[in-house]
């Protein structure tokens, strides 16, 4: 279980303030959270904490082991997808297992993966030369090799058209579906929440937390009456978190 306690994230570039306060959640293993809520409410701060990119005060365990990228392993896909621009796909893609260890049949695996992503063909090529869809693979790719306990995306389709994403979602749950890691998304899109995740959680700027179960997470395309009072239900808490207000823990 990935649990995050009493977090609290602060940044003092012209003075004090506190992105994050306080915020304390839990996260089954082997399921998806999606974080929601307006822009500047912490969503890829909480991201960074949890890759261990920024300092914070409180604790993040998994499976009852502080999180660190040094023990567990931890896959990132940032905003940008985080592809080196003088490395090819392939040299993305090894030197990340490498680096965390893995050895074995690197190459075959990452044969095996870009296939069923559709890039195997561009292997040999590097990041500068993709679209924004074949780069968001090329970073799945990446990710999925590490075998990583704990995967965190930061806005993974938001830079695709509509279609590209929805092939990008489905892609995503079938990759996702053979080693199901524990997974945090971050997102602006409900419909990608609910497409993904088992938990969606709507954060509030300073730290309020409103999480709603979802039980139509991989289902294609769901028309039932409570899913679409449920995608209203939370559009409606991401619009009222942009005001603020009091903090909550829904479980």
């Amino acid at each position: 279980m990935l649990e995050v306690n009493d977090v609290s994230v602060t940044y003092e570039k012209g003075g004090i303030h506190k992105v994050i306060d306080r915020m304390s959640w839990q996260l089954e293993t082997g399921t998806v959270l999606a974080l929601a809520g307006p822009s500047g409410c912490g969503k890829s701060t909480m991201i960074h904490a949890l890759a261990g990119l920024l300092p914070y005060k409180g604790s993040i365990t998994l499976d009852g082991t502080l999180l660190k990228p040094e023990i567990c392993s931890i896959g990132l896909i940032p905003q940008n997808y985080g592809l080196l621009p003088w490395k090819t796909v392939r040299e993305n893609c090894l030197f990340a297992a490498r680096i965390r260890g893995n050895t074995g049949d690197l190459e075959i695996r990452l044969t095996n993966l870009c296939r069923e992503l559709g890039i195997h063909g561009l292997l040999d090529r590097y990041p500068g030369t993709l679209s924004g869809g074949q780069a968001q693979r090329a970073a799945l790719a990446r990710a999925f090799l590490m075998d990583p306990e704990l995967l965190l995306m930061d806005e993974p389709f938001a830079a695709l058209d509509i279609g590209a994403a929805l092939a990008a979602r489905d892609l995503f749950l079938r990759i996702w579906n053979e080693k199901k890691p524990t997974t945090v998304i971050v997102t602006h899109r409900v419909e990608d929440a609910l497409s993904l995740a088992h938990k969606i959680a709507v954060m509030e700027r300073g730290g309020g937390l409103y999480t709603f179960r979802n039980p139509w997470q991989g289902v294609p395309h769901p028309f039932e009456a409570a899913y679409r009072e449920l995608e209203q239900q939370i559009t409606e808490k991401v619009i009222k978190a942009d005001e603020g207000g009091k903090k909550r823990l829904i479980h």
